[in-house]
């Protein structure tokens, strides 16, 4: 008998369970590693994380599956999140050990995961053995990197096919036949569309123009790294890592990218690697386990300061609060709060001593292609202060938009693998053929869901009112807590209409999102998806290559009424406008599938 317990639960059957509820959970523990799996639907997907908040671990997955349920609006699945803690350590403490035993407990949690979940066999559901089994038949399970598990995939899709579970190589994206997310740079590549955009909206061309940033992050990381090479126009003042911090206050734009990009192809890099001769006068990196960093006049200068020695920690915050065009984040941790919260309500210890409140920010624009950097409360106040930002579950979508794709593609290919009509060789390079157009796709998403929110941010005064029709309907049906997206109330918004506001673009984001949710489950339930007529919203998920080799297999994807419901969801809300099914349904008394 295994070593370790696998439970699945139904939270909306526990009382006092904290909010938001999501659909299923799984519940793997042993005296070796404890876990959690929490997923928003019965198709849901999202990465496993290796947590290290021992104590309060459930409460870190709850949040990140909550931004990652609106994060996934724009694909498939629901949101889903998972992480596990390592609880036995090694005594050594050596980083291979640790290494050691995380994999053996990362494979203890996946194998609880799937010892629970029913299995397909040629279609037909086929239920775990050894398991007292009270819910219906559940047979979506698929899992993704995260924080600390980067490059387990193959390991999960190793059990996955020892298992014999019919997602075979789909059921862990990224792996080594799958979409390198690092070598597409497709998150940063997503982000940076939503970055185009707030500088057009301010007359400036990003590739064209010179503008500074401040960046958390270093060369050697995926979204920083390829989000940094994105422009030659980069004037990167400063960015900092967990070891290091670069100043550099007046760069030349050209010879500094050419040397992030020497830092990015270096394998391991740090700032530590840069290039001092490359430095402006009154530059330099400084290790963050200094006592004290001397400030150069032009150090003051371009950070607007005017103390002549920092501490590390003061020296980032004064980074972060740079007079700058922008603050790119590609990295880990929360730094930026509203003032009305406190370190404590944000739950990242390690960065209290850094972390700035966002009435302190001085950039112009933020761009989020890292998670949970900034608060949604403190978006929400740099918006209502003149500042550009979307949320971070807009700006990053691409990685999970990517790995959609990756898993659907692979759906279909995998079945024609298993029909022996062509063989494992030939689609490892199919997909690699199609990586640019799978690209070409996410990145289009990026595109319109950005432009959406700037449709949507124009007469943002003028349709307070329909806004407010839609969080009052959404919150009387149990589909909106309010509180919970840090949404305003009534009163607050007619606070804002006598004073010429309106909603935000970070609340603007969440609303895009639930509208995008309420419109696909709604399409799912109808029979209108499976109309001749909405085959081009099927088409249109997949590359042009595949579809022109498979048309047939496309038609039949296991997935086509949910695919097809994404798509047309998309494109509504995209191009109609956050409250207009809401409003025609409303006027018509149509349901979804006569509206589309």
């Amino acid at each position: 008998f295994p070593s370790y317990l696998s439970l699945k639960l139904d939270p909306s059957s526990i009382p006092d369970i904290p909010r938001p509820r999501p659909k299923f959970e799984i519940f793997v523990y042993s005296p070796r590693i404890e876990g959690v799996h929490l997923r928003a639907g019965p198709v849901a997907r999202g990465g496993l994380r290796w947590s290290d908040r021992i104590e309060d671990y459930r409460t870190e997955i709850l949040g990140l599956v909550k931004a990652q349920q609106v994060k996934n609006s724009v694909i498939v699945p629901a949101g889903a999140k998972g992480g596990f803690v390592v609880k036995q350590p090694p005594r050594d403490g050596s980083r291979e050990a640790m290494r050691e035993e995380g994999v053996a407990c990362y494979q203890t949690f996946i194998r609880g995961l799937l010892d629970i979940t029913d299995n397909l066999d040629d279609g037909q559901v086929v239920p775990p053995k050894n398991v007292v089994r009270y819910d219906a038949d559940d047979t979506y399970l698929v899992v993704a990197a995260d924080k600390g598990t980067a490059t387990f995939s193959d390991i999960a899709n190793t059990l996955a096919a020892e298992y014999r579970f019919w997602l075979g190589d789909a059921f862990a994206s990224g792996g080594s036949e799958g979409y390198d997310h690092k070598k597409m740079g497709i998150t940063a590549r997503g982000a940076w569309e939503s970055v185009k955009r707030h500088f057009l909206e301010k007359g400036t061309d990003t590739q064209t123009d010179e503008f500074t940033v401040v960046g958390i992050g270093d060369m050697g990381g995926d979204v920083f790294g390829n989000g940094m090479l994105l422009s030659d126009r980069i004037r990167l003042i400063g960015a900092f890592n967990h070891q290091h911090i670069f100043v550099d206050p007046d760069p030349d734009a050209a010879a500094s990218f050419r040397e992030r990009e020497r830092l990015f192809k270096l394998s391991g890099s740090s700032w530590a690697d840069y290039d001092t001769q490359l430095i402006s006068d009154g530059g330099g990196v400084f290790s963050r386990s200094m006592k004290s960093i001397p400030v150069s006049s032009q150090m003051r200068k371009v950070l607007g300061i005017k103390a002549r020695s920092l501490s590390p920690a003061d020296l980032i915050s004064a980074l972060l609060k740079a007079p700058v065009d922008m603050l790119w984040n590609g990295g880990i941790g929360t730094y930026v709060k509203a003032p009305s919260e406190s370190h404590e309500d944000v739950g990242d210890k390690t960065n209290d001593a850094l972390r700035i409140d966002s009435n302190e920010l001085r950039c112009k624009a933020l761009g989020e292609g890292g998670n949970l950097g900034v608060t949604q409360k403190a978006r929400i106040d740099f918006a209502r202060r003149g500042g550009s930002v979307n949320s971070d579950f807009i700006d990053n979508a691409g990685g999970v938009d990517c790995s959609d794709h990756e898993v659907n593609i692979k759906i279909l290919l995998n079945d024609l693998v298993h029909r022996q009509l062509m063989s494992l060789p030939e689609r490892n390079r199919m997909l690699r053929a199609m990586t640019s157009e799978v690209a070409e796709l996410v990145l289009r998403n990026n595109y319109r869901q950005a432009m959406a929110l700037s449709l949507a941010q124009n007469p943002a005064v003028a349709t307070a009112d329909q806004y407010e029709r839609l969080m009052r309907r959404l919150e009387t049906e149990g589909k909106l807590d309010r509180s919970l997206e840090f949404l305003p109330s009534d009163e607050e918004l007619q606070a804002r209409r006598e004073h010429g506001g309106g909603l935000t673009r970070p609340e603007l984001a969440v609303l895009v999102s639930y509208a995008k949710i309420e419109l696909k489950q709604a399409l799912v339930a109808s029979p209108i998806v499976h109309d001749p007529r909405f085959n081009s919203a099927l088409h249109s998920a997949f590359p042009a290559s595949l579809l022109a080799a498979f048309p047939e297999a496309v038609g039949a994807h296991p997935l086509r009424k949910e695919i097809s419901a994404t798509q047309i969801a998309n494109d509504m809300v995209n191009r109609m406008g956050i409250t207009w099914f809401d409003r025609i349904r409303s006027a018509t008394g149509a349901d979804a599938g006569r509206i589309a």
